[in-house]
Parts: structure tokens; C-alpha cells; sequence
């Protein structure tokens, strides 16, 4: 395997920007030069951010990713890095080319030599290193990028062919520059030793405006084996999923991203296989793409950011209820106290509980619940003194009214609650939410747009580069012809093999084309007129536009927060009213009961003595006072009666929640 040598393979930067090879060849017009002195050549505007998934660039074949791990493994206790492997394919079908995503891979300058298009990508920022991986026998013009990318372009002859595939891994943020680097390149390494090709290795570095730790790199193969010879036959082995060589690859990563943590002294690791193959029951988020990841940052929120965040959050919960759960184990694991001693407090609690339930129920007598023990063992209440501040009649009887009303209100509103309809509240919450996502993904006109809304300045635009093209290549082609006949225009217009009879016809046509030239230009300057006139008007409108649709949206939000409360507490409103429902049903059941036998002086004794002669009372109770003690009067012997068996108690069941329709 021979390495290429590279300019930038010295980790230097350069500030460069540019846009992803991906777009269609009508967006990348502006690339297009066919040569001509002095001629402007159309470069677009903006910038790309580096180290995002490109709207106008998706991916096409297979897909192969895995989310970053969590910080940390509940089963294994251990770290865990990020890992991602992601395989795409390159493909004429959506307008793109080997030497535009290599250009813009690695931040090169590549010129299309199928199309003729220029790829300028040396501006662009984020590029850490770029290294060319070629075969050991390799030919010495493929140490060229542009060279190299060129013939793997021009190998394949189908317009719909696929023309590179690229390896997109994550790099772990744990290792430094040099070790991420040396991480890429050998996984690149092996692949072209496996499979022949050459590995074009681009290391990008992490977004201003994402996430830091989004260390990554983009290995561009070639889809031919490359010899001696050239390019010969294609790796299919990567084209079908049924070999399980991409699988195998996914693995072989894993294992090398886990030998550079470990050498590096890091304790995190990664592991390439699916959550369920792995044990964890972590629920997988979804890559939000482009457009989705933007709406989040302007605060607006999307479906698979709210899925996301579900996910989110029940991992969390997950996670709490798995630390719940061991240090519930680590708590039945400790030594409890001896059998012997629970043995023997055992009877002195229960003589303590029935002699406490014995003078509650000698207090206050009831008939179906007596106060709570605190109350009955409590001092009664002292109304010898009498009240330091008395209260008026009509001021106490003023604030029963005013608690009165709030009860009443308090009623009416729990009524109200309870007499919502919830789904139709579910329905036009799920109504306003679509809405809001369609206002979010519907953004108001810019201004340009709006000041140019049939296209008048992009048409006169075209017009005027394609007259200017066409001058140029006619401008070429007349240099051409007068340096391939340069003998026969000396000779004089009579002799024969003389050419100058038609050098009036090449001037008349180049009197056309500059004529029409001219005409486009000033249509251009007219429609740019026109633009500048209507520019002040449509960027006001396009600002008040923006305007509306901003406050809509936080009206919408405002609504859809307010709803959603309102059915929060519908939902707690019907819990409270289930369980109220099923505290009166226990109520009523603890009512039919049959009351506890009275405890009598006889019965207290008899337990007494049997708990002295057990050695729990080490001293026995006074005998004195307890034949001084009157005696209970004779129990009437009642015949035995079977118990009856409990009757079941109605308890009515809420009523089952069906999801809204629609929903």
C-alpha cells in the first residue's frame, strides 16, 4: 500500500468554503468554465457548515449507522464512546460525481474533465487532513487526487452508475489529534488491502455551531480495483448486503477504535452490535438530519426531536428505576436481626397494642371507627380559660360564606373537569401541534423572492453568462482555427489552398455573439433595475411577513401549552375522583364489618400471667390491685354461630380511556 503525498497531510489549515458536491448539475451552473480571457466567472454563495448530513446531498444505498452509546453501561459498569459507521454509495442518478465529493471531502481544487466543471473547494474550513491510500502497485499518476478521481469517473460509462462509495465514521473525542488521525488511516488501510481500491481519508474536525465532541472522517473508495493497468473490476462484494462484509467491517472498526482508547489509557469503549444484541433495554434515537437539527436550534420543536426527547427520557427513568431496583437488592442483602429476638418482642407488642386499643375504645366509644391512638392517648382539652380573642358573629358568619363560595367553586370547576371531553381536547391539541410543524416547515418568503417573483433577474442572469460562454468558446475556437491553417492565411485569397475567404465569416459571427452578448447584458441591467427598484418595498414586506408568522406561531404555542395543561388536569381531576370513588367503597366495607371483641380485665390477666411465666415481664404485676379491681360482669354464653362469608363490595371502575380518533 503506497501513500500519495499530500499538501495538507501536515494537519495545516486553510480557510475555505464551498458547497457539498451533492447538488444537481443545474445548481452547480456556476462551476462551469469553458474557457475565454477576462471572462467573470459565477461563483454561488454561502457556506456549508463542515461535519453535517447536507439536505441537497442524501445519501443513496445502504445505510449503516449506530447511535452513540450512554456515558455510562448499566450492565457493564464501563464508559462508553460514540461510535458511528455509516456506508453511502455515490451515483450519478442524483447529479453528483466522484471529483466533486472528493474536491469537497478534502478541500481541494478539482476540475471535472467529463463535465468540465470546476470543483473549488480550498477555502473551505474544518479540513484537519487529507491522506491518499493508494495498492501497493498502483500506478505512479494515481499519487494525482485529481488524476485519480478523474479515471475512476471516466471508468464507468452508465448515466446512472455509482462512481465512489464512502465510509463515514466517528472518531472518538477521548484521543488526541494524532491517535484520531492514525485511527483513520489504518481502517483505511486495511480496506485497500482487502478489497484493492483506493482510500481517499479526509479528517474533519467538529461544526462552530455543533457538537464538540463530533470528531469524524469521510474515506472516499474507488468502486473499481486499481492495478497496473488501471481500473479493472468492480468490488461487488460491498454492493450486497447478504455477504455480511460490511457487517464484518462495522466489527473490525469497533475492535480498533477499542485498541487506540485502551492505548491511549482511556477506560471508555464501544461496541459496533444493536442495543437488543447487546442486553440493554435503552430505547435508540433517530439521526435528525438537517432540516430537523435546524428547527431545534431556533426553538422550534419537531417530531423526531419530541421522539428523541421521549426516548430520552425514558431511558432516564429506566435508568433510575434499575438503581432503584439495586439498592433495593443491596438493602435485602444485609444481615438482619436475629429470629430469637423478633421472636421474643413479638408478644410484648401485642399485649402493648391491645391494651392501647382497649382504653382508646374505654375513651371514646364508637360505633364504627375510634379517633386515632395519638388523639385518645392525649390529654383532653382544657376549657377553663376561656378564649383571648372572640370573633364576632357577623365576621364569623361572613367567612363561613366566603368558604362556602370557594367550596361551591371549588365543586363547580372539579365538575367542569370531569365533565370534559378529553378526546376532542386530544384532537385539537394534535390539530395545533400539525399546524404549528407545517408553520415551522413553511417559512415566509425572502425578499429576494419577493422582489423578483417571476425570475426576470435569474433568467437575464443565465442569459448573459450563456451569451458570455458562448463568445468565449467561439473567441477559442477562432484562436484554434487560425493557429491550425496559420500558413494557408498568408497566402493571398486567390490561390488555391488559401483560408482567408473564410475569415469574413468567423468575424461576422463573432460580431454576433458579441452583439448578443451585448443585448443580454443590457436585459441584465435592466432587470437588475427593475430588482433594485422593488427590493426596499419587498424586504419590508418580507419583514412584516416574518413577523406575522412569528407571532402566530408563539400564539399557536401559547395555545398549545394552555391545552395541554387543561388536559392534565382533566386526567388528574378523573384519578382523584376514581380514587375518592374507591376510598368510599373501602369505607363502606370496613363499615359492615363486625367490631373486635372488648378486652376485658379476665382476659388482660390471663395474657399477663402467661407472658410472666414466659420471662417477657420480669417482674409480676400487682396481684393487690388486681383483686382489688371490680369484676367484669358474667359472660352470657351465646351459641356458635358460623361466620358469615364477606360480601363483595361494588366498586365502581373508571371508565376505559380510548386514544382520540385520528390519534
Amino acid at each position: 500500500m503506497n501513500r500519495a503525498p499530500d499538501p495538507r497531510a501536515d494537519g495545516r489549515r486553510r480557510p475555505t468554503r464551498g458547497r457539498d458536491d451533492g447538488l444537481a448539475s443545474g445548481d452547480d451552473a456556476g462551476y462551469n468554465r469553458q474557457g475565454g480571457a477576462g471572462r467573470k466567472r459565477i461563483r454561488p454563495t454561502g457556506a456549508n457548515p463542515e461535519g453535517r448530513t447536507y439536505a441537497n446531498s442524501r445519501p443513496t444505498g445502504f445505510e449503516f449507522a449506530c447511535a452513540g452509546a450512554s456515558p455510562l453501561d448499566p450492565i457493564s459498569k464501563v464508559p462508553m464512546a460514540t461510535y458511528h459507521l455509516s456506508v453511502k454509495t455515490i451515483g450519478r442518478s442524483q447529479g453528483r460525481s466522484a471529483p466533486g465529493a472528493a474536491a469537497y471531502r478534502t478541500g481541494a481544487r478539482i476540475v471535472d474533465e467529463r463535465t468540465g466543471l470546476i470543483h473549488d473547494y480550498q477555502r473551505r474550513g474544518g479540513v484537519e487532513a487529507a491522506v491518499l491510500l493508494l495498492p501497493a502497485n498502483a500506478p505512479d499518476w494515481a499519487s494525482d487526487r485529481a488524476a485519480l478521481w478523474n479515471a475512476a469517473e471516466q471508468a464507468e460509462t452508465r448515466k446512472n452508475s455509482t462512481v465512489a462509495r464512502e465510509f463515514e465514521i466517528a472518531l472518538p473525542s477521548e484521543l488526541d489529534a494524532a491517535r484520531r488521525q492514525r485511527l483513520a488511516v489504518d481502517f483505511a488501510g486495511e480496506l485497500v488491502e482487502r478489497h484493492g481500491c483506493a482510500a481517499d481519508v479526509a479528517i474533519h474536525q467538529p461544526g462552530r455551531d455543533g457538537d464538540q465532541r463530533n470528531h469524524h472522517a469521510h474515506i472516499l473508495l474507488t468502486t473499481r480495483r486499481l492495478t497496473a493497468a488501471g481500473f479493472g473490476a468492480k468490488t461487488r462484494e460491498l454492493d450486497d448486503l447478504k455477504t455480511g462484509e460490511i457487517g464484518r467491517w462495522r466489527e473490525r472498526f469497533a475492535h480498533l477504535q477499542n485498541e487506540c482508547l485502551a492505548d491511549a489509557g482511556q477506560a471508555a469503549r464501544v461496541d459496533h452490535r444493536r442495543l437488543e444484541d447487546q442486553g440493554r433495554t435503552r430505547a435508540a434515537t433517530i439521526h435528525l438530519g438537517p432540516t430537523a437539527t435546524a428547527l431545534e436550534r431556533r426553538g422550534v420543536p419537531t417530531r423526531l426531536g419530541e421522539s428523541n426527547r421521549a426516548a430520552q427520557a425514558g431511558n432516564a427513568e429506566r435508568q433510575r428505576d434499575m438503581e432503584a431496583q439495586r439498592e433495593t437488592e443491596r438493602r435485602a442483602a444485609e444481615p438482619k436481626p436475629q429470629a430469637a429476638e423478633a421472636a421474643s418482642r413479638a408478644p410484648a407488642e401485642r399485649v402493648t397494642i391491645q391494651a392501647l386499643r382497649a382504653k382508646t375504645a374505654r375513651l371514646y366509644p364508637t360505633e364504627v371507627f375510634p379517633l386515632p391512638l395519638e388523639e385518645g392517648l392525649a390529654d383532653p382539652p382544657s376549657f377553663s380559660q376561656p378564649s383571648q380573642q372572640k370573633e364576632e358573629p357577623a365576621e364569623a358568619e361572613r367567612l363561613r360564606q366566603v368558604a362556602e363560595a370557594a367550596e361551591r367553586q371549588r365543586d363547580a370547576e372539579r365538575q367542569a373537569l370531569l365533565s370534559t371531553d378529553l378526546p376532542a381536547l386530544e384532537r385539537e391539541l394534535s390539530e395545533w401541534t400539525g399546524h404549528r410543524a407545517w408553520l415551522a416547515r413553511h417559512e415566509s418568503p425572502p425578499a429576494t423572492w419577493l422582489a423578483d417573483p417571476w425570475g426576470e433577474l435569474a433568467r437575464a442572469q443565465r442569459a448573459a453568462t450563456a451569451a458570455g460562454q458562448a463568445l468565449d468558446e467561439l473567441e477559442t475556437a477562432y484562436a484554434d482555427w487560425r493557429k491550425a491553417h496559420r500558413l494557408a492565411l498568408l497566402l493571398s485569397a486567390y490561390l488555391p489552398g488559401s483560408q482567408r475567404r473564410e475569415v469574413p465569416a468567423w468575424e461576422q459571427r463573432l460580431a454576433e455573439a458579441r452583439a448578443a452578448l451585448e443585448t443580454a447584458q443590457n436585459a441584465l441591467a435592466v432587470a437588475q433595475q427593475g430588482f433594485d427598484e422593488r427590493w426596499p418595498a419587498a424586504e419590508r414586506d418580507a419583514r412584516q411577513r416574518a413577523e406575522a408568522q412569528g407571532r402566530q406561531l408563539v400564539a399557536l404555542q401559547r395555545r398549545i401549552e394552555e391545552r395541554g395543561d387543561l388536559i392534565q388536569k382533566v386526567k388528574a381531576a378523573r384519578e382523584v375522583e376514581r380514587e375518592r370513588r374507591e376510598a368510599e367503597a373501602r369505607v363502606q366495607a370496613e363499615a359492615k364489618r363486625p367490631p373486635l371483641p372488648p378486652v376485658t380485665i379476665q382476659s388482660l390477666r390471663a395474657e399477663t400471667a402467661r407472658l410472666t411465666r414466659g420471662g417477657v415481664f420480669p417482674d409480676p404485676l400487682d396481684e393487690a390491685g388486681a383483686e382489688s379491681a371490680p369484676s367484669d360482669p358474667p359472660l352470657q354464653s351465646e351459641p356458635f354461630r358460623s361466620p358469615e362469608p364477606p360480601r363483595s363490595v361494588p366498586v365502581q371502575r373508571p371508565k376505559p380511556k380510548y386514544p382520540a380518533p385520528g390519534g
